[in-house]
């Protein structure tokens, strides 16, 4: 049986909603959300879902652009890492801080300041890790460098990404060209190429293949990637192919050094390839250096949601918990506790957040850097019930976090607000809120 077409259809565009989209609506009343349109433009749009009350779709045609259209740097493949590459950046800082207020006022929340969305004025080459995927090009008969095609699981090739640090894209094409010189080796053969470098441009690669058998790389082969001139580690990774995920299934081959280091408020971090770690360091430590001023060094913090614990060994101040559910960021949280020879100081603890409810009393400041969903119901009720006297919560999600606030809102007033633009020319928003009890 065919898949149905759905229909084009040319609709004016009226806003920008949370997602990143821009809303339309039909005739009839049916709300249209597009990408690659902006507020104000009448565009032709390929409808990709369509439901009784909703339907989604992809730009065609631009009929009547807007004024802050600019060209994409990714002609071709914007649209899968970075929607909003088709805006100038003065309208994506804009768009963003009226997210993060129509967030709140959703909850009947006002918030006491402008809104004020820090950048560090580099819309491109910020990313310090990119996770290509790969494509057969039948024409040519090689093999490419892919991302996914928004809404599809079609793929299209590219030389990189214009958000990545220029070695990533270097190292990439190294050895996507590497690759190319293995006659009998295709894309289905091959998961993902994972790229990290550190702020000094060191980088390490980690290729993900779906058999465990796969061809090792010989001596002079992993030395030929020096030519690089970057690339310092490497390492072949067997991925079961059930899971679409680059998961780590058997480490099969390992040459160089496949951990990175990075400094973060004065602290140094090791950190693995396919680690917890922030992708745009600069603004991260702004939000840091904000924080920092509501942390009393001589109170007790309890750090959850920790990561690798980038927050609690930085500015958490003297006697932190850090608490984290991923068994792998632990390890590293702890060697690096080990590194700084803090035992006795931090402790840190595997659990999930909402199963070390122990650890929130009423004498230590909370810091919280949830997931995308929010704060765990069990998590709120503890904070309402202990009252400790200062939440410090940073979000990757003003809509979730605004939920929280709502709720936490009986007890808590919000003292400072500030957003963050960590991942420019993407919809993705990161807003930090202090609490202080009412």
């Amino acid at each position: 049986m065919s898949k149905k077409v759905l229909p084009i259809v040319d609709v004016t565009l009226d806003k920008i909603v949370g997602g990143g989209q821009s809303l339309g609506t039909l005739e009839g009343g049916r709300k249209l959300f597009v990408w690659g349109g902006l507020p104000g433009e009448k565009v032709r749009v390929q409808m990709t879902k369509k439901k009784t009350n909703l339907a989604e779709g992809i730009v065609e045609e631009v009929l009547t652009p807007s004024k802050e259209r600019v060209l994409p740097r990714d002609e071709n493949s914007y649209l899968s890492t970075s929607p909003w590459q088709i805006m100038s950046f003065d309208a994506e800082q804009h768009y963003k801080s009226a997210l993060i207020e129509e967030a709140f006022e959703l909850h009947d929340i006002v918030l006491p300041e402008t809104i004020d969305v820090y950048t560090d004025g580099r819309e491109y080459e910020y990313r310090n890790k990119i996770e290509f995927s790969w494509y057969w090009d039948k024409e040519r008969e090689q093999i490419d460098l892919a991302f996914f095609r928004r809404g599809t699981h079609g793929k299209i090739p590219v030389d990189g990404s214009s958000l990545a640090h220029p070695v990533i894209n270097e190292a990439a094409i190294a050895m996507r060209d590497f690759i190319r010189t293995k006659p009998d080796v295709r894309a289905y053969m091959l998961k993902t190429l994972l790229v990290r470098c550190d702020a000094a441009g060191n980088i390490a690669l980690q290729l993900y293949v779906k058999d465990p058998a796969f061809v090792q790389l010989t001596g002079p082969e992993l030395e030929g990637l020096k030519e690089n001139g970057h690339i310092i580690g490497f390492e072949m990774i067997y991925s079961n192919p059930k899971s679409p995920a680059s998961v780590i299934t058997e480490r099969i081959q390992k040459w160089g050094t496949t951990s990175l280091t990075d400094t973060i408020q004065g602290i140094s971090f090791d950190y693995a390839v396919e680690g917890f770690f922030q992708i745009n360091l600069p603004v991260y430590e702004q939000a840091l250096t904000d924080m920092k001023q509501w942390v009393s060094a001589d109170k007790p913090s309890v750090d959850l949601y920790s990561g690798v614990g980038t927050i609690g060994l930085t500015i958490g101040g003297s006697h932190v918990t850090m608490v984290e559910i991923n068994e792998h960021a632990v390890r590293e949280m702890k060697r690096n506790i080990t590194a700084l020879e803090r035992e006795k100081t931090i402790k840190a603890i595997l659990a999930p957040s909402e199963e070390a409810l122990e650890y929130i009393t009423s004498d230590k400041t909370i810091i919280v850097d949830p997931p995308r969903a929010g704060l765990h119901e069990d998590i709120i009720a503890k904070l309402l019930d202990v009252k400790p006297p200062r939440i410090i919560y940073l979000s990757c999600n003003p809509v979730t976090q605004a939920r929280d606030v709502a709720r936490l809102g009986a007890v808590y007033g919000i003292k400072a607000h500030r957003g963050y633009n960590f991942f420019p020319r993407t919809p993705h928003i990161e807003h930090l809120v202090i609490l202080d009890l009412k």
